[in-house]
């Protein structure tokens, strides 16, 4: 166990001192204890490192911004441990902490396994959303849905006692972090870098998982040099808790044979390194064999990217964040020859260079944005910067401070058709998904 500065993780150690490092990532609302009927069989061979998120299983709610400073912080606990090689496997979110590895500081890992993994999670605005919820509504809606996102019925059925564990994981999570946790796969994706990973990866993946599914996994095994696939039958989004055996089964055969051994940058050379030794596996109950399915998918190229001039870009990626992808991809759509070039001066003006600018933070400028609107009359773009506001971390209560305001400055009416553009759109936004 640890005590934890703001800079790194909360953190445990199982198995033998002298062992190989390897480290369990858990996914987002999960704590350490995810990875419990992993560890028995994984300590037997390895010095066996699991971590929780910020403000997860007690940890201290210090949020990270981003994958990047996940990794960064997981990097930071590792150094003040000596430890500077190790191989790495993580669910979900903790799969991302993985890649980001791979791809920032490959001469650290050893050897990878991405299990219910994404290059990119969803879209941006569905992350986006579950925060508003959860800023809204607290993590009690999020808790009580998460056993349909993370198990198949059947499993649910039949565990009851891992399914009120779930739920009781994430309500007991820091809402703060927690929607830290959404900004950061908001904000993550690696598709076009994919190709750079050069470690030895075993991509591992439920059949059944809903959220990041088989293809998903593809896409991973299609980017990533020499990467194989594995797809566990009878499994959703935790496949390590609902099919511990064969997920135990393919991490130790996969980090037995695929151990990369260390860059010796003064030689030039290949440390040669004895693998580590597979240990006597517990069989599979009886009642359910599980058999993993390997596979290969075949290599997609990936588009090139395209950067604009004048700051389009730089406008486009903020306006995104902000306003969310599916409103700018409508009205990026609906432009044409005629309206096209308006377009792309928005974005270049209002967004790559005045909600670019350092002066006021995206909560301020929300706030002017929405008072705006409502002075000028423009109720029609009113809904669209209501969501935005909820995106950017404004409550409803601070949009009806604001709404208040402009009903003593710019007159009763228009904050009254104000209000009702608003509180139909909070209704939309802050209302749990069935």
């Amino acid at each position: 166990m640890s005590e934890t500065p703001p800079n790194t993780l909360q953190y445990r150690f199982d198995g033998p001192e002298d062992a190989p490092v390897l480290i369990l990532g858990p996914s987002l609302g999960t704590t350490w204890h995810m990875w419990d009927r992993q560890v028995p069989e994984l300590a037997q061979q390895w010095r066996v490192f699991r971590y929780d998120l910020p403000g997860h299983g007690g940890a201290p709610a210090h949020p990270a911004a981003s994958v990047t400073e996940l990794a960064g912080r997981l990097l930071a606990t590792l150094d003040a441990l000596g430890v500077h090689r190790f191989g790495y496997a993580g669910c979900a979110l903790g799969g991302a902490v993985g890649v980001e590895l791979a791809l920032r500081h490959p001469e650290r890992l050893a050897s990878l396994a991405l299990i219910a993994a994404s290059p990119r999670f969803g879209t941006a605005d569905e992350f986006r959303q579950r925060g508003v919820v959860v800023r809204t509504n607290g993590l009690d809606p999020i808790a009580r849905t998460s056993p349909d996102r993370w198990f198949t019925p059947a499993f649910a059925a039949a565990q009851p006692a891992i399914t009120d564990w779930a739920v009781q994981m994430v309500r007991t999570t820091d809402p703060g972090c927690y929607i830290a946790a959404c900004e950061a796969l908001a904000a993550f994706d690696v598709r076009a870098e994919l190709g750079c990973v050069g470690v030895p990866t075993l991509v591992l993946v439920g059949s059944d998982d809903q959220v990041t599914g088989p293809a998903e996994a593809r896409t991973l095994v299609a980017g990533i040099p020499d990467a194989r696939l594995a797809v566990v039958p009878s499994a959703s989004h935790l496949v390590p808790v609902e099919q511990p055996a064969a997920v135990t089964d393919l991490l130790v055969r996969h980090f037995s044979t695929a151990w990369q051994p260390a860059f010796d940058a003064s030689t030039g050379q290949m440390a040669i390194v004895a693998a580590p030794v597979k240990p006597v596996l517990a069989a599979a109950p009886p009642a359910a064999p599980v058999t993993p399915v390997a596979e290969i998918a075949p290599a997609q190229a990936q588009p090139p990217a395209t950067v604009g001039p004048d700051g389009y870009e730089t406008g486009l990626k903020i306006r995104r964040e902000v306003l969310g992808d599916a409103h700018v991809d409508r009205e990026l759509e609906q432009a044409d020859d005629f309206s096209g070039d308006f377009q792309n001066l928005l974005t270049r003006t209002a967004w790559g260079e005045i909600w670019h600018r350092p002066g006021l933070d995206r909560r301020t400028r929300s706030c002017v944005a929405l008072t705006a609107l409502v002075a000028g009359g423009h109720l029609e773009e009113l809904a669209a910067h209501t969501r935005a506001a909820l995106r950017i971390g404004l409550t409803p209560d601070e949009i009806k401070e604001v709404l208040l305001q402009t009903a003593v400055y710019c007159g009763m009416p228009v904050a009254g058709r104000a209000f009702r553009v608003a509180q139909r759109v909070i209704e939309e936004e802050t209302t749990p998904a069935e």
